[in-house]
This record gives C-alpha cells, structure tokens and sequence, in this order.
C-alpha cells in the first residue's frame, strides 16, 4: 500500500532586470540567466540524519533515482512582474 504526498512550494525572488523567461525545443520554460546561461528550479531534495542538524543535498544516485521514480508529475511555473 501507497500514499499520494503534494508538495506545493512556491518562490518570490528578487532577480536581475535582464533574467528572461525562455522555453526549450520541447517546451519546457527556464530562465535564462546570462549569455548562454539557463537556470531550471525544480525540487532539490534535502536530507539529514538530525533533524536540528544540517540538512545537505549529498545523497546516492539510487536514492535520488527511486525518488524520481515516485514522481507522477511535476509542475513549474515561472512568472516575471516589474517592481
């Protein structure tokens, strides 16, 4: 037996005037960043065997690999507004 977790997270950035949102051949949106520079945010797990401790992006390719296969879908959306 299984669970289904949603995970919602949701940014508010300050960034640079001259970040542009760009899509790539398949459609995908990421930020371009600089001249031939793109920046794709998606989930970055974190793990920590002290939950008060340091928490750290260090983890097995076979780990990272199962957690992706967990993944059903997976929706990013970039939006710019002038300030």
């Amino acid at each position: 037996m299984s669970k289904k977790l949603s995970v919602t997270i949701t940014l508010t950035m300050d960034v640079p005037d001259h970040w542009e949102i760009v899509s790539t051949s398949e459609g995908a949106d990421v930020l371009q960043i600089g001249e031939g520079e793109f920046l794709d945010l998606t989930f970055e797990p974190m793990v920590t065997n002290d939950i008060e401790g340091e928490w750290s992006n260090s983890v097995t390719d076979e780990f990272i690999n199962s957690l992706f296969e967990m993944v059903d879908a997976e929706e990013v959306t970039y939006e710019v507004a002038s300030v």
